[in-house]
């Protein structure tokens, strides 16, 4: 079975409660977008909410990192492209990217680091053999795609060169 490149399932509005004092979507707001659009891409990799109920396992975010370009506003659509960017024994990398309905252009964009646990210890433990399968196949459909170049920022301010 073929993964769906790009995947780009979850659809959104922001909604009233997503809105803060510049009368914009709130930045917490986007996370929750963004493990919205996760739970969609979970379930076609078969990590979703079935694969905890039946073999007591999920992901927990190790680390996270979010990009904000163009503001969304109250009752603004969009949707959310989601990419397997790598995976190792223990580990998958992910990306979401939001694009806003009424221009095409990138709202945001969130690159996550993703722990495979056991939930009955809490405890990190190798992917299902099946389950690996099934992430090397979305990172190599995934891999077809133009390259993000804004993978792997990090947070800084430019340094200052002594004069």
């Amino acid at each position: 079975m073929s993964f769906p490149t790009p995947f780009a399932r979850y659809e959104f509005e922001v909604l009233p409660a997503w809105i803060d004092g510049n009368k914009h979507m709130n930045m917490g707001y986007y996370t929750v977008m963004f493990d919205l659009a996760t739970d969609e891409i979970w379930a076609e990799l078969g990590i979703g909410f079935d694969y905890k109920r039946e073999r007591g396992c999920g992901t927990f975010a190790a680390e996270a990192h979010i990009v904000y370009e163009n503001e969304m506003l109250l009752g603004e659509r969009g949707v959310v492209h989601s990419r397997v960017l790598g995976c190792d024994a223990k580990r998958l990398h992910v990306t979401h990217e939001a694009f806003r309905e009424k221009d095409g252009k990138r709202a945001a964009a969130q690159e996550f680091i993703f722990l495979h646990v056991d939930l009955a210890i809490r405890r990190v433990t190798p992917w299902p053999e099946d389950i690996l399968a099934r992430l090397r196949e979305a990172e190599a459909a995934h891999a077809a795609l133009p390259p993000l170049s804004w993978v792997g920022r990090r947070v800084a301010l430019p340094v200052k060169v002594a004069s």
